[in-house]
């Protein structure tokens, strides 16, 4: 039976909101180095926010939204927010958006930024040279090195003593020297890749590619199904030479004054 417009727009539908699992789950493992991220379901939206604090002032939390008005968004979120706030709606690529920013700026909120959220099948991922050596993560000593170079700490102990750990470090080393970083985030039979990064003076040389190559290859290997990214516009086009393709646009919204 030939696939019809319902059948591949549900299909879409479900791509994006497994995609948008991964990327909240393994974002807020990220903010949760320091003290716990948690990622809720609150009335059809993802919540972010800090777990309860005995001191100090909470982070601003971060409200995701696919298929949902701008209004009703606003609605719930403002029923249930703790505090400062911003709201990320995700627009199917390729969808306008001339409604959700009308919708959004109607009720006050200011875009801050847009990024692709791309997605990666693992099904065919191309070989990638460089003059850089790329390495696993898996000694205290190069997950310091590490915190020096990225000025905070990218991989904790306990990444480092498990068998299966939640999160895999590895990093582009030349003459001694760290000149680029990844990390892949487990989240179910998915994985999220999180500050992918490159020294400016050694850009250009297919070491960003070697990096995600060898991530992307121990994703697969480890039991993954899809890797999700969110990247910028300029740094989309690095990623499609890899094999991802932009699945959905995030625009991120705040209140400023309001």
């Amino acid at each position: 039976m030939p696939e019809t417009l319902s059948t591949r727009a549900a299909a879409d539908v479900q791509t994006i909101n497994h995609a948008l699992n991964v990327f909240v789950q393994g974002f807020a493992f990220t903010r949760s180095f320091t003290h716990p991220y948690v990622p809720e379901h609150v009335e059809g939206l993802w919540a972010l926010r800090d777990a309860p604090r005995r001191s100090g002032t909470c982070r601003s939390e971060e409200w995701f939204a696919h298929g949902m008005p701008p209004a009703e968004v606003d609605r719930i979120v403002r029923a249930h927010h703790r505090g400062r706030f911003a709201i990320c709606a995700v627009l199917p690529v390729n969808e306008p958006d001339a409604n959700l920013r009308a919708g959004y700026k109607a009720l006050g909120y200011r875009l801050r930024t847009t990024e692709p959220i791309m997605v990666h099948p693992l099904r065919r991922i191309p070989r990638c040279s460089s003059p850089a050596t790329i390495e696993r993560v898996i000694t205290p000593a190069l997950a310091q090195r590490l915190a020096q170079a990225a000025k905070a700490r990218q991989v904790l102990p306990e990444h480092l003593t498990v068998k299966n750990p939640p999160l895999r470090q590895y990093v582009a080393t030349m003459d001694g020297e760290l000149v680029g970083w990844v990390r892949s985030i487990v989240v179910g039979d998915g994985a999220w890749c999180s500050n992918m990064y490159v020294v400016p003076r050694h850009r250009r040389q297919g070491i960003a590619r070697a990096l995600l190559a060898r991530m992307l290859r121990d994703d697969r290997a480890a039991g993954a199904t899809t890797a999700v990214l969110s990247a910028s516009h300029a740094g989309a086009k690095l990623y499609t030479t890899l094999g991802y393709r932009q699945l959905a646009t995030l625009y991120m919204w705040s209140t400023g004054k309001r």
